[in-house]
């Protein structure tokens, strides 16, 4: 992949909305905490993928396949989410997705201030 700029490239995925309900505080919320995690740590939001929230297993929300896509076809390094539970409320799912984005050498970082200042800026694979 030929990167015209020096900021690593990201994907920034939001699961925070429940089915039925508007779009609202909590996903607007990691949308902009999303942007400025990019920003204050140089990375380029190449786009913003969304999924309802409630599916525990992230490979059967259509969302979150794209993001797995992107990171398989060499397009993200990163991918910025606001907390584990975006990914799967069961941790037993997310390890297989962490391993995933690893073997395509993406990584998984969370934008949540406390999670992001206790992981070494939000760091997880």
């Amino acid at each position: 992949m030929t990167r015209t700029s020096t900021r690593t490239p990201a994907v920034l995925y939001v699961c925070a909305t429940r089915s039925g309900q508007p779009h609202g505080l909590a996903e607007q919320r990691a949308v902009e905490e999303g942007h400025s995690f990019a920003e204050k740590h140089g990375l380029q939001i190449k786009a913003e993928i969304s999924d309802l929230y409630g599916e525990p297993n992230p490979c059967l929300r259509s969302g979150w396949r794209l993001v797995r896509e992107m990171a398989e076809r060499g397009e993200v390094d990163v991918v910025l989410t606001r907390w584990p539970t975006a990914l799967s409320s069961k941790p037993e799912l997310r390890y297989p997705e962490l391993d995933h984005l690893g073997r395509h050498g993406a990584q998984l970082l969370f934008t949540w201030a406390p999670l992001s200042a206790m992981a070494g800026s939000g760091a997880a694979r």
